[in-house]
């Protein structure tokens, strides 16, 4: 099988708690369903019977506000540690607080359970702007959770820095920063000015570092997630309409494991075909 050298891992990240702020890693393991402890845990909207997700920005875009860590590194051969969660107010709880719900319900405004598996055909709102391109207009729809997870799609989700560099040269005034984009793995491919590189290894596999195998299953539609206030990064509507623009909404990929391991920062990745 024919490898090509198209990058390396620049950082990496988890999210402990859908849609919460995440951790940065130096490294990680993998399996099947991604990097472990990844989307471990979501917050249950008790009224609406659906997860919580900054994705509906009119209920939940305070998510955003919170922090999540796993108080020590989880492994896939034990029960997952507890996780930290710090709120708004700078209030820090866990996962094992004894009331944490009440805690979280509070700061939310909003009557939450937090889960730790999904319940059985688990959706939730989507809220989409009135943004030109996109398929509804200010208008919620119901996404669909794959079964058994937290996650949107697929278990992993990759964007390079020459994607964010090509839309911040398209938008100098928005901040592309990666923590808008929310990607498990951050690629820095092997050219500077690659463009938007990875929108030509949709159906390829990835190989990276001496053990994981990823196959990309499809290109990375974005959503009104990219243009929230987070982590002292302004509300702005544009990153979003610039990535509708000019690259049809697409900003990164998406992937399944077949093969897991271990990654780290800096592991070189190659494209095999």
């Amino acid at each position: 099988m024919a490898q090509t050298r198209v990058g390396s891992v620049a950082t990496l990240w988890r999210y402990p708690v859908k849609s919460m702020l995440g951790e940065e890693l130096e490294s990680s393991e993998i399996t099947s369903h991604g990097l472990v402890g990844d989307r471990a845990y979501a917050l249950w909207d008790v009224a609406s019977g659906r997860v919580a997700s900054a994705k509906n920005p009119k209920k939940w875009a305070q998510l955003l506000d919170f922090q999540a860590a796993f108080v020590e590194t989880p492994q896939s051969t034990t029960p997952l540690p507890a996780v930290q969660m710090v709120l708004p107010d700078g209030t820090s709880v866990t996962s094992e607080t004894e009331a944490v719900e009440d805690m979280l319900s509070q700061s939310l405004g909003r009557s939450v359970q937090l889960l730790s598996s999904a319940p059985e055909k688990a959706s939730l709102d989507q809220y989409w702007p009135e943004v030109e391109g996109t398929v509804h207009q200010d208008a919620v729809t119901e996404l669909v959770l794959p079964t058994g997870t937290f996650f949107d799609s697929c278990p992993i989700h990759l964007v390079t820095t020459s994607t964010l560099s090509s839309l911040q040269a398209l938008y100098p005034d928005g901040q592309f920063e990666p923590c808008r984009f929310r990607p498990n793995i951050l690629i820095e491919p092997t050219e500077s000015d690659a463009g938007f590189v990875e929108d030509a290894w949709v159906g390829g596999l990835l190989a990276i570092g001496d053990q994981v195998r990823l196959q990309i299953d499809t290109a990375c539609p974005r959503c009104v997630v990219t243009t929230l206030a987070q982590q002292g990064l302004p509300q702005d509507l544009d990153i979003l309409r610039t990535t509708i623009q000019h690259h049809t909404m697409i900003a990164g990929i998406r992937a399944s494991v077949v093969q897991g391991g271990i990654i780290h920062r800096h592991d070189p990745i190659w494209l095999e075909s």
